[in-house]
């Protein structure tokens, strides 16, 4: 979750922060993870038996899951020990970013998703353009974070762990004749993930407008 904003205290408890910095790390080394099992790293995955790649599919959605704990755990921690730092504030919704993003490339990398290229890409979209907002207006207006945006995070990661958990469904030794049920659940997942992240950017978007006129 999101940390505050508010002053850095002098000798904040560094473990928030580290948290967040792994989540970062995690979303980078978990999609080089997933393109290296889809053949995205020739040199590498030219070299990989089925077995390897569902070896690495199991590692990327643990890497994934850790991960996207963390995005409760430091906000939590950061608010117990009065730890927030301004450091965190920026680093916090980055790391989130890098971890869908992550998330939703080493999906499609697997080329067997059609069906929810187009909510994928409509989450990375406007993930971009509010970013890009609060960018053009910092200084100008404020865009907190707001309640439903925490949560549309919190569905994101939870629509992507089950995008990845059904990319490797052979590889956890599950009965194949419940994979169709489980893949509509996730696709549900991630639809209704899109619609409440377009949602969330429409009020950004509209919040900046009502107070820009009024500068």
């Amino acid at each position: 979750m999101p940390q505050s904003d508010t002053a850095p205290h002098h000798h904040a408890n560094p473990i928030p922060n580290i948290l967040t910095g792994l989540r970062l790390a995690a979303g980078v080394v978990m999609f080089l993870i997933l393109a290296g099992a889809t053949g995205g790293i020739p040199i590498v995955s030219s070299y990989l038996s089925p077995e390897d790649q569902f070896g690495l599919y199991r590692v990327a959605f643990i890497i994934f899951v850790v991960a996207a704990t963390t995005d409760w755990i430091d906000g939590y921690l950061a608010r117990r020990w009065h730890a927030t730092t301004r450091w965190g504030a920026i680093l916090d919704p980055i790391a989130d970013k890098v971890l869908v993003t992550g998330a939703i490339l080493g999906v499609l990398t697997s080329g067997s998703v059609p069906q929810i290229a187009i909510p994928c890409g409509l989450i990375l979209f406007r993930e971009f353009a509010v970013s890009a907002l609060r960018e053009t207006v910092a200084g100008k207006v404020k865009l907190p974070v707001t309640l439903l945006a925490k949560w549309k995070t919190t569905l994101q990661l939870v629509a992507l762990g089950a995008q990845l958990f059904a990319r490797n469904w052979d590889g956890f030794g599950l009965e194949f004749e419940y994979y169709p049920y489980f893949q509509m659940f996730a696709d549900v997942l991630i639809w209704a993930a899109a619609i409440i992240t377009l949602w969330t950017g429409w009020q950004y978007f509209d919040k900046a407008r009502r107070k820009m006129a009024h500068l």
